[in-house]
């Protein structure tokens, strides 16, 4: 009985050891890493994204080293480097998804961060246009793996593929009175997250 007692709690204790490991995040260069920005009042747009794409995305960024600091390439305000702990943080419960390219893909991953270094300083696009004058945070993404492969990120979607409904007043109050883009092109957090050749490796 004694030994059996101790084989279980030798088994308790390693499995909750692999249970730690298992839920520490390990970056890794070109991981993008999804969160929920925080939902403070006036932050419509941050409802609006999660809501329209019914996701709890609204945000993300791509791990990449500045020296030997991990950090967080990024469209939000300008676009920036933000060191990985400082982001992580910043997330709603400080809760995040990360995700990372397939062993085939990880070679086009420089290229990208380059061509993405490109838009540093570029402000946040509210709007979700695709152009280079302002950036949303998909977007900086999207455009510097187009760079750097020629290849789409994630399905491209229009705003009125979306459950944009209840989200009307907002979209008017970044676009206009009664100017509802409904054919504009986009590529949301989520839909960015389904782009073949990335598989969501935390938590």
């Amino acid at each position: 009985m004694i030994r059996w007692t101790a084989l279980l709690s030798t088994l308790l204790l390693a499995s909750c050891s692999d249970a730690g490991k298992q839920a520490k995040y390990e970056p890794m260069e070109g991981d993008i890493l999804f969160q929920s920005l925080p939902n403070e009042p006036g932050l419509d747009l941050v409802d609006a994204i999660e809501g329209a794409t019914e996701s709890p995305y609204s945000h993300c960024g791509m791990v990449t080293k500045d020296g030997e600091e991990w950090v967080v390439l990024e469209a939000i305000g300008p676009v920036k480097e933000t060191p990985l702990q400082e982001y992580i943080q910043r997330g709603r419960d400080h809760k995040f998804w990360a995700y990372r390219f397939e062993e085939d893909k990880r070679k086009h991953i420089p290229a990208a961060l380059k061509a993405m270094r490109e838009d540093m300083g570029k402000e946040y696009d509210a709007r979700y246009r695709f152009d280079s004058e302002n950036i949303y945070c998909s977007e900086l993404i999207f455009r510097g793996w187009k760079a750097a492969t020629g290849e789409d990120l994630g399905k491209v979607v229009k705003l009125g593929d979306l459950k944009w409904e209840r989200y009307k007043p907002v979209i008017e109050a970044i676009e206009g009175q009664g100017n509802l883009p409904l054919d504009r092109e986009m590529i949301t957090p989520r839909d960015m997250a389904k782009a073949k050749g990335l598989k969501q490796i935390y938590p």
